[in-house]
């Protein structure tokens, strides 16, 4: 069985249970882990170098910054930010309990699939203080200042104002005053796009990932975790109870127990000139808006690779998906705990 990494459990460092030792465990209770990067990115002074085995961590006040390149941070666990290109921010605070930081300049999107009990998200961009109140999709510009909630529900403190701004509206974050308005929801650029593609992917690889813990034995805190998937080469956000669906684009993210319920069958008896033999079987998922869909698979159909390429394309994204999304699950005899 392969088992997956476990990165970031919930604020209080949550025990992980019976493990194989192929998961090589690492545990953080920060947040501020550089997942992904495409192009040119800086931590501090340094080049941040793509790779499957290095995910620096940001400590507080670091600056991370683009120039014709992208990032992926890990924040709170559920919750990711995507840098722009020409684009940077500072970690003001890096605990998984109160995470803040601030956009100094472009353009990132913070997507929140789930924000759990007793911890807080907060964005500075210029004069306004935003406290991500609700799982959604968030876009935050440095110039014009501004957040459109494209899903969920910010907080907004402004010049002595306290604002909520919800889906489908936007706020100037510049000045003493502030005023709510309408945006086109389907008016999005580069830095959306890939947001969506990056989430898409992440809750493809969710389904194995989850699938894994559950044959592993392992425990995840109600805060939910990081799980390394190595199939998908990525880092992907599991639950701890439940399911969680994405309020804007409809893709879901499992936790252990849930999704072996949903998706494993009993498996069939199938004999062979008297020989017995079982073939396990597990429902197919159902494609997201995008147009991504993935199956879990049976251990027998064998360990197939999944090129690292499958993080940055969606298209081989889908067949990864297709093809070693159940791979490590060892038939679905595990228990969940």
């Amino acid at each position: 069985m392969i088992g997956f990494r476990i990165f970031a459990l919930s604020a209080a460092i949550l025990a992980v249970g019976a493990v194989t030792a192929s998961a090589q465990p690492v545990i953080s209770a920060k947040a501020g882990t550089i997942a992904k990067v495409e192009g040119k990115v800086y931590l501090g002074d340094q080049v941040v170098e793509e790779s499957l085995t290095k995910f620096p961590d940001i400590k507080e006040n670091g600056v991370v910054r683009t120039e014709d390149g992208r990032a992926e941070v890990l924040l709170t666990p559920g919750v990711i930010l995507h840098l722009g290109e020409k684009s940077s921010f500072r970690l003001i605070t890096n605990r998984l309990i109160d995470t803040r930081l601030e956009l100094l300049t472009g353009s990132a999107v913070v997507d929140a699939e789930e924000i759990a009990k007793d911890t807080n998200v907060t964005v500075v961009c210029k004069d306004g203080t935003i406290v991500v109140a609700k799982a959604g999709h968030y876009r935050f510009d440095a110039e014009p200042a501004r957040i459109k909630v494209f899903a969920g529900v910010a907080n907004v403190q402004i010049g002595g104002q306290h604002i909520e701004v919800a889906s489908g509206k936007m706020l100037g974050l510049t000045g003493d005053t502030a005023s709510l308005e309408k945006f086109d929801r389907n008016d999005t650029d580069s830095l959306d796009n890939w947001a969506r593609r990056r989430g898409e992917i992440m809750a493809l690889a969710n389904v194995s990932a989850a699938k894994s813990l559950y044959n592993s034995y392992a425990s995840v805190g109600p805060g939910g975790m990081w799980g390394w998937n190595p199939y998908f080469g990525l880092y992907t956000y599991i639950p701890g109870s439940g399911r969680f669906c994405d309020s804007l684009w409809g893709y879901c993210y499992w936790s252990p127990n849930t999704v072996n319920r949903m998706y494993y069958q009993p498996p069939p008896a199938i004999f062979n000139g008297g020989g017995g033999g079982y073939s396990p079987s597990y429902s197919t998922m159902a494609p997201t808006s995008g147009g991504y869909s993935g199956a879990m698979a049976s251990s027998s159909a064998g360990v197939s690779s999944a090129p690292a390429a499958a993080a940055s394309s969606s298209s081989a994204a889908s067949s990864s998906g297709a093809s070693s999304a159940g791979h490590g699950s060892g038939g679905g005899g595990g228990r969940g705990h």
